[in-house]
């Protein structure tokens, strides 16, 4: 099974064809790459915005064919953090979830908590932390939902770079990552790929290289125009 850096236009951007400085783009690439990778049957995303991060799962995961489902958990009115916004964003989400990606996206508007007990434990393939920022926060939400997440499956946190005002995910981040195997990404404001419960055979190469796949995927926007095996880019 090999790793491989596609070649791929993102359909959110036909949504939103000005929103090019969005804090999630930088990690599209990987994100669309891990999970055509993985084929995970379920991925829950807590904190969706406008689903720059969401319906590129969504997309690798048709593209896949897998038959799984990518859940976003959002309240759709924002925080201190990523600002407050109207009812228009959701709107659009759930457009573009019908549009392209009937049966597979499905929106849940709650808090974190509330839709905690809808999910049972080790029933998560991928979870994707980007709600509050703060310490509080963040190490909450990992503690809530990091019983629901199956053996070897795959916890993502972004903004791990952010150390400004109250932003304290990269402080949980200093700590987890010392505690259990994991890929790092310092571009695009940071992202963190944790495996707290174990990391499949699979991905034991990517963690023994993830200086170079980290390198690989900062410039992969320039450097590499067409599909290739990542495999063929470390040597």
């Amino acid at each position: 099974m090999s790793f491989t850096f596609h070649d791929v236009d993102f359909i959110w951007d036909k949504y939103y064809p000005t929103q090019r400085a969005m804090p999630w783009i930088g990690h599209r690439h990987f994100a669309y790459d891990l999970i055509r990778f993985m084929k995970p049957g379920r991925i829950v995303e807590l904190g969706t915005h406008c689903g720059t991060s969401f319906f590129a799962f969504c997309q690798a995961m048709r593209d896949e064919g897998v038959a799984g489902e990518c859940i976003a958990v959002d309240n759709w009115v924002g925080d201190k953090h990523n600002g407050f916004y109207g009812g228009d964003v959701y709107e659009t989400l759930s457009k573009i979830a019908a549009e392209q990606f009937p049966g597979m996206a499905i929106l849940n508007r709650c808090t974190f908590d509330e839709a905690a007990p809808r999910f049972a434990e080790q029933s998560i393939d991928v979870l994707h932390l980007d709600g509050l920022h703060t310490l509080e926060a963040v190490s909450h939400d990992y503690e809530t939902w990091l019983p629901k997440l199956r053996d070897n499956g795959v916890v993502l946190f972004h903004d791990t770079h952010v150390k400004e005002g109250d932003f304290g995910v990269y402080k949980l981040w200093e700590v987890l990552k010392n505690q259990s195997p994991h890929l790092e990404f310092d571009h695009s404001y940071g992202l963190g790929v944790l495996f707290p419960k174990g990391c499949g055979a699979s991905f034991s190469k990517w963690i023994h290289h993830r200086s170079e796949l980290s390198d690989l995927y900062r410039c992969k926007a320039t450097c590499y125009s067409q599909s290739v095996l990542v495999e063929d880019l470390i040597q």
